[in-house]
């Protein structure tokens, strides 16, 4: 009479083996998810910083000119080379600055605005879920000097 052949008793090494490999199928896609977002959220915050930044730099070059006409022009120009030094690559922009503060009289207090709306460029990320741009917006102002002629 014939035993059956018994099969030798896996060790607890060689039983974990097989679920190694379907915790990598798992766990490989989620951390890279995590890690999409964590880089997603970084750029967002980078580009809210940036746009801030910038609207506070052309507050205070509008505030600092001599003309309301030349306050719009120098606004302008100084928050599209603050974000041209911070990098923020913006797919459209929207620059608008509020002089009317030039009109009050000599000795009144006044101020000017500078809202910048800027179109961020998100979708080389490719996380899943996450929208392909993002909208930024920032809005600062600064006082004129109320005893300087205007």
């Amino acid at each position: 009479m014939s035993h059956p052949r018994r099969r030798p008793r896996l060790g607890a090494a060689e039983r974990e083996q097989g679920s190694a490999v379907i915790e990598a199928a798992i766990g490989a896609p989620a951390f890279m998810l995590f890690v999409g977002l964590i880089v997603f959220a970084g750029r967002v915050a980078i580009a809210n910083q940036a746009v801030g930044s910038a609207a506070t730099e052309a507050a205070r070059s509008a505030s600092i000119s001599r003309t309301q006409a030349q306050a719009a022009d120098t606004a302008t120009a100084a928050a599209t080379q603050a974000l041209s030094n911070q990098k923020v690559n913006c797919l459209r922009m929207t620059i608008s600055v509020d002089t009317s503060g030039f009109a009050s009289p000599v000795g009144t207090p006044a101020s000017v605005r500078a809202t910048i709306t800027c179109v961020v460029n998100l979708s080389d990320l490719s996380v899943p879920g996450a929208p392909g741009t993002r909208t930024v917006s920032a809005s600062m102002s600064s006082p004129l000097d109320t005893y300087r002629e205007r």
